[in-house]
Parts: C-alpha cells; structure tokens; sequence
C-alpha cells in the first residue's frame, strides 16, 4: 500500500517536472525568434526602401551659400523645384567657403562614400582669385572629375563655368575661361557656361563684399543651374 503511494506520488513530481522543461524550452525558442509565430511575423514585417538619388552640389561659397540663409542659396532653391515636381531627387550641398581645386581633390573622396546619381562640380573660382596657374587647377579639377567617374560611373556630370575680372589681364582670364568648357567636352558633362550669368557686375544682387550673391542673385543663380540640369533629371 505504502509502495503504491510512493509510485503514485513519483509518478505526479515526474510529470511536473517534463511540463516544466517543455515550458523552459519554449520560452527559450520565444526569446530567440525560433518560433513559427514569430517567424511569420518577421517575414510579414515591411521592408521601408527610398527611390530617393542623391543630387551632389561640390563647390565654394557660391554653392554653400555664403552670406545668406541656407533656404536662400541655389542648390535650395533647385530642391524646392525638384519637390515641386515631385523628382525623386534630394541635393546635397557640399559647398564650402574659400574652397581651392585643391582642397576639392583632397576632400571629394570623403563625400563619395554616399551614393552620387548627379554630380555638379563648382570649383575654380578661389583659384582664379589667387592668381593659381590655369593648368594646375585643370589638373585638380579632372582629378576631382575622374574620382567620381571612378567611383560612380553612371553618375550624370555637370560642370559650371566661371570666369574672371578683366582686370586680372587677358593673359589670364581668356585661358582661364576656357579651361572649363574644354573641361566639359573632354569628360561629356553638361555645362553651365557661366554660373554668375546676369549676377556678376550687378551691384544690387551682390553682397557688399563684391563678390557674393545676394538672396535675388541667388534666385537668378538657380536658373542658371536649372536649364541645364533639369533636362539630365
């Protein structure tokens, strides 16, 4: 009799113990997703993919904006048209003030590691204001051209042409105006041939530094730009 309970009562404690396993080993395929449940749940979750492409502005204070609200500068300008279009395009402004050929070669490859889908290069106008010799910035210049071609070579290349004061002599400012639509032949950009067209040598719509665009330069800036990029778009 006493025999029978002892089996009875063993026989219970056995079966608690099982349930109490089989409860610790679910729980555990719970925590770590190896359930069908969470399986599908994961499946059922949504992937978020953007269409968006980059639009990459790369140049000096002109594109940075310099002197003016960051909403007031060109590439913003062009943004609010693209969105208005509903383009699937976002700009990056990577203008930064005093900005040399060769500090752009220098600094492109860090702004390259974001994908590129359009690419405007705006360099040049630092160097002429120094005096740098025009070949030396050419060669800067199709370094900066050929990294992106390198790194992105279905990117669409745009290339904005700037010149320089008479002042700073023929001998100068004829090869240094040159340099750039040559430039755009040699590598099949686009090409702005000046980005300053209708701006430069209008004292209201430059800053009283004589150099920079004021908010209505800039909107005349931002037509410049837009005839030749929005057809690329």
């Amino acid at each position: 009799m006493r025999s029978t309970r002892f089996s009875y009562f063993y026989s219970i404690l056995f079966s608690l113990f099982i349930a109490v396993l089989s409860g610790c080993s679910n729980d555990k395929k719970t925590a770590s997703g190896e359930t069908p449940s969470d399986t599908a749940a994961a499946v059922a979750k949504p992937l978020v993919k953007s269409n968006t492409k980059n639009i990459l502005f790369f140049g000096t204070s002109l594109t940075a904006g310099l002197g003016v609200d960051p909403e007031e500068a060109f590439p913003a300008l062009i943004q609010h048209r693209i969105d208005s279009l509903k383009l699937p395009y976002k700009i990056i402004n990577a203008g930064l003030s005093g900005e040399t050929s060769a500090d752009g070669k220098s600094r492109i490859d860090w702004l390259l590691r974001q994908p590129v889908a359009v690419f405007v290069l705006e360099l040049g106008a630092n160097d002429g204001l120094r005096g740098i010799p025009v070949k030396e910035t050419e060669v800067n210049l199709q370094a900066v051209i050929d990294k992106v071609k390198k790194k992105y070579p279905d990117a669409k290349l745009v290339l904005a042409g700037m010149q320089m004061p008479p002042s700073m002599g023929e001998k100068y400012t004829v090869p240094f105006r040159e340099l750039f639509p040559a430039l755009a032949k040699k590598n099949q950009m686009a090409f702005i041939p000046f980005l300053l067209k209708g701006v430069g040598g209008v004292p209201k719509l430059i800053q009283q530094d004589g150099l920079h665009p004021t908010p209505q330069g800039h909107l005349i800036l931002a037509q410049n730009v837009w005839e030749v990029l929005q057809p690329i778009l």
